[in-house]
């Protein structure tokens, strides 16, 4: 079975590098698709020293957000299966393990790896009540028990994320192809994994204005498409 680990960047020149030869440590058949949303800090000087016959490099000619980068990278997947690998540093690769594992021996079908199930480090209460707030949301909506809506990683067949027709540009990916699983049939199976939160000092990007977002994503695809 063949992984493909997309990674969506835009201004990580500290992190992408270590990240990067983190994924390509992990002894599994797989391609990394980075692509880049048109970074401006420098990343674009480091991208090329990472290419090689299993990493492509993409690059947005305009910034146009997280949704539309992993947009571009299923559509260049050629995988069984993908994964979603932020360019920072808050979680760890060596837990596709965990979620392949599943896959492997016939378990599941899709996987998400839930922060709250193992023991996560989130950098502000906000963010922690924040992703709290919006599985619960899910879970009421489309009558599922999650643990962790928002989670990077979602270990989804690559035939049915491309047959998803995912329409987000920003943060509202998540929400979006959950919604669009959920609403598919798909049984949704977690495993817990690491994760160690940055704050906005750190970088992160995603803030409390785009959980408006991610709940009118959950509503409108829960009664609409």
């Amino acid at each position: 079975m063949k992984l493909s680990v997309l990674i969506p960047v835009y201004n990580e020149k500290n992190s992408i590098k270590e990240i990067v030869e983190s994924v390509k440590k992990i002894p599994m058949y797989k391609e990394i698709i980075i692509i880049d949303d048109y970074s401006t800090d420098g990343t674009r000087d480091v991208l090329p020293q990472l290419r090689d016959k299993d990493t492509i490099i993409i690059y947005h000619e305009k910034n146009k957000g997280k949704g539309a980068a992993l947009r571009t990278g299923i559509h260049h997947a050629t995988g069984d299966y993908i994964i979603v690998q932020d360019a920072d540093l808050e979680y760890d690769p060596n837990d596709y393990f965990k979620l392949l594992s599943l896959v492997v021996e016939g378990k599941a079908k899709i996987v998400y790896g839930s922060r709250f199930k193992g023991k996560p480090e989130f950098s502000t209460l906000s963010h922690y009540l924040g992703n709290m707030l919006l599985t619960w949301i899910t879970n009421i909506l489309y009558g599922v028990i999650l643990t962790d809506m928002e989670t990077c990683y979602k270990l989804v067949p690559a035939e049915l994320m491309k047959r998803l027709n995912i329409k987000a540009n920003r943060f509202d990916f998540e929400p979006e192809i959950t919604a669009k699983i959920l609403r598919s049939g798909y049984k949704i199976v977690e495993v817990p994994i690491s994760y160690k939160g940055r704050g906005f000092h750190e970088g992160k990007k995603i803030s409390w204005k785009d959980a408006f977002s991610a709940i009118w994503t959950l509503i409108k695809y829960r009664f609409w498409d």
